[in-house]
């Protein structure tokens, strides 16, 4: 099988960097292209035209968004969905906050060292090295593509989770400042027999605060499925 895996807002491939050792052995790895549109359902079309026939899906906070809409657009192809660190709901006061910061991007140099604090558990806002990882990938991706995703509405998706028909496991992290519990809840709570994981110790970078951890749930959920197949 193929993971094919899909980044959040203003983040590229190296955020699964830690994890993909621990999963070599369940198959290659695909990555969607999240910089060149302007929607979620851009993004799932390109991203699906670029995919193995079929695979693994796994989405981390806008991505999971993205990995929803693939989800309903091609259930027949993927043959298992895992949602980190995201939502169903709609953008609001966060994408209101995303477009009115997209008016300085021409002096966007990657993240701000606060914002990237806030995603992180309290523990690590002094881990430089962490902060500039996740600095580095905004500054690699760049202003235009800063601008076209915080423009991208991020639609209610609440009425529609009963859509998605393929195995699902939810991830949260239990001190994440950017999504609650009850939004990992609520898609649990809406996608038919999905199953959550809260991870302690984690804002909201689980793949990159605990990454081992999080290649242990996923080893442990993939090869359940392999099982009962």
């Amino acid at each position: 099988m193929t993971i094919f895996f899909v980044p959040g807002f203003m983040l590229d491939a190296d955020l699964w960097r830690n994890i993909e050792p621990d999963l070599h052995g369940f198959g290659p790895f695909a990555y969607a292209e999240m910089s060149l549109d302007g929607s979620i359902e851009a993004l799932a079309e390109r991203a699906l035209a670029d995919a193995p026939p079929r695979f693994v899906l796994i989405g981390f906070s806008m991505g999971g968004y993205v990995a929803r809409e693939m989800a309903r657009r091609a259930p027949e192809r993927v043959q298992a969905l895992v949602l980190i660190a995201t939502s169903a709901r709609g953008g609001g006061a966060n994408q209101k906050a995303r477009k009115a910061a997209a008016v300085d991007a021409s002096t966007f140099n990657g993240m701000s060292r606060g914002a990237i604090v806030k995603s992180l558990h309290p523990d690590r806002a002094g881990d430089t090295e962490m902060i500039e990882r996740i600095r580095a990938m905004g500054q690699r991706l760049g202003p235009q593509v800063f601008t076209r995703q915080a423009g991208i509405e991020r639609e209610d998706g609440v009425p529609y989770l009963g859509e998605i028909r393929v195995p699902t496991l939810v991830i949260a992290g239990a001190q994440d400042g950017l999504r609650s519990l009850d939004e990992a809840k609520e898609l649990q709570s809406g996608i038919p027999d999905a199953r959550v994981e809260v991870v302690e110790g984690t804002g909201h970078m689980i793949p990159i605060e605990v990454p081992r951890h999080l290649s242990d749930i996923l080893g442990i959920w993939i090869r359940s499925l392999q099982q009962n197949r």
